[in-house]
């Protein structure tokens, strides 16, 4: 079709929904006739002229409300940011904290070679002499002394235990705790091995790990030393556990409140998505015709069943409906019912005793009855086949009696 003839088309279309009353122009006889014929109605006068404006207008906002839904289907949720938890300082007691040394690796003899009785003794002997540099305070020629004697007999837990004690004299914490895990390499259950390492790891402010290895030494082998260090490392210890604790404690109830509001955003969205599925149905249902939910096949636009029923039903309803009408209807129904047009069903029927009757209502609702229906609608011929269907015949045979007209 030629687009400007579309385009004046759709103006003149245009020009009947502002103004209905244009129709009522006798050269658009055939234009009326041709709506009629559809099923449409047309104003007759100025007040359904204007009743027919305002329905137009209900519809347009209808539309809008609609799109007012659709803004509403992501609703705004203002989700509380939480700043993120900042640890508070903890107050130490760090008097005895040292610097880490840095010093490369101390001298270690190889564990897997079988060491002599003779070496064993001279590893002794030399052990005995660093025991004495110790005493006289003489810390680095008591680390050569004990040198001497690992590499002679490497296979001792003590000597790196020993010289473990003399690097923590000496202030080299990271020393220490390299001979004393050399020492519980070879003996798991060293006392002098966690006491060495316990002390070391508290000089380099590692409490918890260090209260750790003293109560290991304590349970081994326990002196006097051990319990006065512990009198100091424990406290720290404590309230690192302790701030530990609050900290992560915070840290999960922030990430319950984030999980928790997740779950009502997701929850408002679902009840908004509903919200707005209902309203649609409900504007949807609103516009349909008669304000019957789904609406009639067919409808019943202009007052009557588009097409009619052709030649009406001849013979009746023969056998009779169980239920009602024996014998069927006298006659039958040539040239359709009383107070229609011939071959067609009545232009004046009152819908509103359809719409306020329960059981049909609610027989509309049956898909079995709604397709014998129109079954019969579009074949009256059709309606000996369901005749025997106990839950159909009885509706047709009602809606037969509201197309009845007036008694």
């Amino acid at each position: 079709m030629d687009a400007s003839r579309v385009t004046q088309l759709k103006q003149f279309v245009d020009q009947c929904k502002a103004d209905p009353s244009v129709l009522s122009d006798p050269s658009l006889s055939f234009f009326r006739e041709y709506i009629e014929s559809l099923g449409g109605k047309i104003p007759t006068s100025a007040s359904e002229a204007g009743s027919y404006k305002a329905k137009s207008r209900a519809m347009d906002e209808s539309d809008e409300d609609l799109d007012d839904i659709e803004e509403e289907v992501h609703p705004k949720y203002d989700e509380e940011e939480e700043p993120e938890i900042i640890e508070s300082d903890i107050e130490l007691d760090e008097t005895d904290v040292v610097e880490p040394d840095n010093e490369p690796p101390q001298k270690k003899g190889d564990p897997s070679i079988e060491v002599t009785e003779e070496n064993r003794d001279a590893s002794q002997e030399a052990k005995i002499q660093a025991m004495e540099a110790i005493s006289e305070g003489k810390l680095e020629e008591a680390i050569e002394h004990l040198n001497k004697a690992i590499l002679l007999n490497p296979t001792s837990a003590i000597m790196y235990g020993t010289r473990a004690t003399v690097y923590i004299k000496m202030k080299k914490p990271n020393a220490a705790v390299r001979d004393a895990n050399a020492a519980l390499e070879i003996n798991p259950d060293s006392a002098k091995g966690y006491k060495s390492r316990g002390m070391a790891r508290a000089m380099l402010g590692q409490w918890e790990e260090a209260a750790k290895d003293l109560h290991l030494a304590s349970k081994l082998d326990y002196d006097e030393e051990i319990s006065a260090v512990l009198k100091k490392v424990e406290p720290n210890a404590h309230k690192i556990e302790e701030h530990r604790r609050k900290y992560d404690r915070l840290r999960k109830e922030r990430e319950d409140r984030k999980i928790e509001r997740e779950r009502q955003r997701r929850r408002a969205e679902a009840q908004a998505a509903y919200e707005k599925a209902k309203k649609k149905e409900q504007s949807s249902s609103s516009r349909r015709p008669g304000g019957m939910p789904g609406g009639m096949p067919g409808g019943f636009p202009g007052g009557g069943f588009p097409g009619g029923m052709p030649g009406g039903m001849p013979g009746g309803f023969p056998g009779g409906m169980p239920g009602g009408m024996p014998g069927g209807m006298p006659g039958g129904m040539p040239g359709g019912f009383p107070g229609s047009s011939p071959g067609g069903m009545p232009g004046n029927v009152d819908y509103s005793k359809i719409l306020n009757d329960p059981e049909l209502m609610a027989a509309f609702s049956d898909p079995e009855v709604m397709e014998a229906f129109q079954d019969v609608m579009k074949n009256p011929a059709n309606l000996a086949k369901h005749q025997a269907n106990p839950k159909v015949a009885p509706i047709i045979a009602k809606m037969m009696s509201k197309f009845a007209g007036p008694q």
